[in-house]
């Protein structure tokens, strides 16, 4: 290895890092972000209603059934 060899950093990687030393408390405050929106409790059974109410997609989703057409 040459002695002029130095590790490569890019530049997103060199503001994330400045970014975290200037504020230390950055990462906890983002999980307690993440956790008010998507670290939440499931309902399995509005889940399973939501299934069973789904309407199957037809065939031609771009283009509307004609009005003469049987159902």
């Amino acid at each position: 290895m040459p002695l002029f060899w130095k590790h490569y950093q890019s530049d997103a990687t060199q503001f994330i890092n400045d970014l975290k030393a200037k504020k230390p408390t950055l990462e906890a405050e983002q999980r307690a972000g993440r956790s008010l929106l998507w670290d939440r409790e499931q309902d399995r059974q509005a889940q399973a209603d939501y299934q069973d109410a789904r309407v199957p997609q037809g065939a031609y989703v771009y283009f509307g059934r004609p009005k003469n057409a049987a159902r």
